[in-house]
């Protein structure tokens, strides 16, 4: 997957409207030493993810016309990639609890571009987007190779984007999406909003169908604030990347996996989501206070 994609799909999950802080973003510093570990990280990095790129798109070229819609090998180059993308960052990387077994989702909270590298490094993984990416120059491309999911916001299409979940989800696919539906600071947990939760309650999916809340939590390098991580609002990512390469110490992220939550379980999305959140919203809380 390319940083161009994780970047701009990042950013548009769902929703159209960022999450904004009262504080303005830390200032960037790098320095000659970090400037030398932007180029000592940032080159290898880029290999890795053109070269995965490159791989899973001719991979996929076999693939495709032999499995159809699952991708039985594919996700596992994802994996690779966003696995060592870590290892040469020099961020730390470490997960609790189970993966989910069963058809359904994954919802976590959503801090960062890194985010997608964290979630794709330790489940296979495909992301959901709104369809307004897919139409993009270039970006929509990169970003159907990889196997995301496009939605559209239109009550209208709901049978047909219903039509879309069960088939992925048949095929075995784990569709993952950030219902807070904006990146944060990482210091907090937004509203988990609704929307996509409905199409699970729909007469296809409800009765198989799981969802595995996940907790992301980033643990700044020490001295820095907290936030370190973060990107949210109108911050760029070409300021922020640079920031995370030249970081001479580096921090680490967190993910706490959460037991999956059976649909039919539930009597509505609202009460679904309210699980969710709470889930996600306990453990983050936790693990910040035990750093």
């Amino acid at each position: 997957m390319s940083a161009s994609v994780v970047s701009i799909v990042g950013r548009n999950l769902v929703s159209d409207q960022s999450w904004q802080s009262e504080d303005a973003p830390d200032p960037i510093e790098l320095g000659v030493i970090g400037w030398g570990l932007v180029i000592l990280r940032g080159l290898p990095l880029a290999l890795l993810v053109t070269s995965g790129l490159i791989l899973l798109l001719t991979v996929r070229l076999v693939e495709r016309p032999i499995y159809g819609p699952r991708r039985p090998i594919t996700p596992f180059i994802s994996q690779f990639v966003c696995r060592n993308a870590f290892r040469i960052l020099g961020v730390g990387f470490r997960t609790s609890g189970d993966l989910m077994q069963e058809r359904g989702a994954v919802v976590a909270n959503h801090s960062s571009w890194l985010d997608i590298f964290a979630l794709n490094a330790r489940k296979r993984v495909f992301f959901v987007s709104k369809a307004e990416v897919a139409k993009w120059p270039g970006i929509g491309w990169l970003a159907r190779a990889t196997g995301t999911v496009f939605i559209e916001r239109d009550r209208k299409k709901a049978r047909e984007q219903t039509k879309v979940f069960e088939e992925r989800l048949t095929a075995g696919h784990k569709l993952l999406f950030f219902p807070e539906g904006t990146s944060t600071d990482g210091l907090r947990i937004l509203p988990f909003k609704t929307t996509l939760f409905a199409a699970f309650f729909s007469d296809e999916l409800r009765n198989f169908m799981y969802v595995q809340p996940v907790s992301v939590v980033f643990h700044a390098p020490k001295g820095q604030p907290d936030r370190f991580y973060g990107w949210w609002g109108d911050m760029e990512f070409g300021p922020h990347l640079l920031k995370t390469l030249g970081a001479c110490r580096q921090g680490s992220v967190e993910l706490i996996y959460h037991t999956p939550a059976k649909v039919s379980d539930f009597d509505s999305r609202k009460a679904l989501a309210a699980h969710c959140e709470a889930v996600v919203r306990h453990a983050h809380t936790l693990a910040r206070l035990e750093k």
